[in-house]
């Protein structure tokens, strides 16, 4: 005896899984009902893919943080600023960027930091912790998170121009750099064959872009150099370079360094963006 698929039974079928019952315990309801069990599998099977053509496609969330540079725009939208495209490199992903902040921003920022800073550290990708580091002698501390109305405002510039979450941000962080002092070539990404890893990525995932945005100019040196492609930035007030690298490996191009002050001092405030969201 033939059976037939009814609209009730069809309605009755999407009932069932939205409520979240598993295909394995509809198709046994079905069975313990009298249904044939290839009958019941092309009834599960055809009213489902017809019941999800019927909703609405969810977002799809981008992979990883990007500058919306289609069509070569000499400005970008960030909510409440409007930034300027001054260069750009598809390899590595890099862009230079002009008025990311105001003159007021940068001036404030340095005034809420340097009470604060203290000898900067790296990551200890053995351990997991961190460690003085003879390679990075700058003087550096962190904000937290929303910490107060301008970081606020701040981060959610970045996260609009970046489009990527507030949430899968590190804490801003602050450096100064003296005469002499520099950072020499290194990766932002977090070694995947080092045994610390694990432990600095349960917080939030690999790192997967950089912004360093200028709050100062030294009156020589102080670039960030690109050793892969031969680029130096030069730092500029307001100005920012952003890079970003869509896994661990050198083959990223994204090398970089920030060369010895050769006179006056450079402040920078970086953001470091992670896959998930990066709990401190």
């Amino acid at each position: 005896m033939s059976q037939t698929i009814t609209p009730e039974l069809r309605a009755w079928i999407v009932q069932q899984a939205q409520a979240g019952c598993t295909p394995e315990s509809v198709l046994q309801a079905m069975r313990q009902a009298g249904w044939d069990e290839d009958v019941a599998l092309a009834a599960m099977e055809q009213t489902l893919q017809e019941h999800l053509a019927t909703l609405p496609a969810a977002p799809v969330a981008p992979a990883r943080p990007y500058l919306a540079l289609q069509g070569a725009p000499r400005a970008l939208d960030a909510g409440d600023r409007v930034v300027s495209v001054i260069a750009t490199l598809r390899r590595p992903r890099l862009a230079v960027l002009g008025n990311v902040l105001s003159e007021e921003e940068c001036a404030a920022l340095i005034a809420l930091a340097e009470p604060r800073l203290k000898r900067s550290r790296t990551v200890q990708t053995r351990t997991g912790g961190e460690e003085l580091n003879a390679d990075r002698t700058s003087d550096g501390m962190f904000f937290r998170r929303g910490e107060t109305p301008l970081i606020q405002r701040i981060e959610a510039r970045l996260s609009r121009l970046v489009h990527w979450p507030v949430e899968h941000g590190e804490g801003l962080q602050v450096l100064r750099y003296r005469p002499g002092a520099q950072y020499k070539p290194h990766y932002d990404y977090f070694d995947p064959t080092a045994p610390g890893t694990a432990r600095i990525t349960a917080r939030g995932g690999q790192r997967v872009a950089t912004l360093v945005m200028y709050l100062n100019e030294p009156v020589r040196g102080g670039g960030t150099t690109f050793p892969d492609v031969g680029l130096e930035v030069l730092p500029q007030r307001g100005c920012a370079v952003f890079f970003a690298y869509d896994h661990p490996d050198p083959s990223t191009l994204t090398l970089h360094g920030g060369a010895p002050v050769l006179e006056g001092e450079k402040w920078v405030a970086t953001k470091w963006l992670r896959e998930r969201e990066f709990t401190p």
